[in-house]
């Protein structure tokens, strides 16, 4: 796929458009689950550093529920 070749080639270095398609992965994936990108992505870097490592996969796009929905109870 050729998408972004023009801005990769100002990303610095190669391992700087390593991480820049890194992040253009993150984004299209939380796309094609149906998720806002920049909510899931704000949401999951709040909330990584106090998230068990056994439940990773708990913040992965397909899998993701905002914060504030998982806390709501029916009243």
């Amino acid at each position: 796929m050729a998408l972004g070749r023009k801005a990769w080639l100002f990303a610095g270095s190669d391992r700087g458009g390593e991480r820049a398609a890194a992040v253009y992965s993150l984004i299209i994936t939380a796309k094609l689950n149906n998720v806002d990108p920049t909510a899931w992505l704000a949401d999951v870097l709040a909330r990584i550093s106090d998230h068990s490592a056994l439940r990773l996969h708990e913040l992965l796009p397909w899998n993701w529920k905002p914060q504030g929905k998982r806390d709501v109870v029916a009243a």
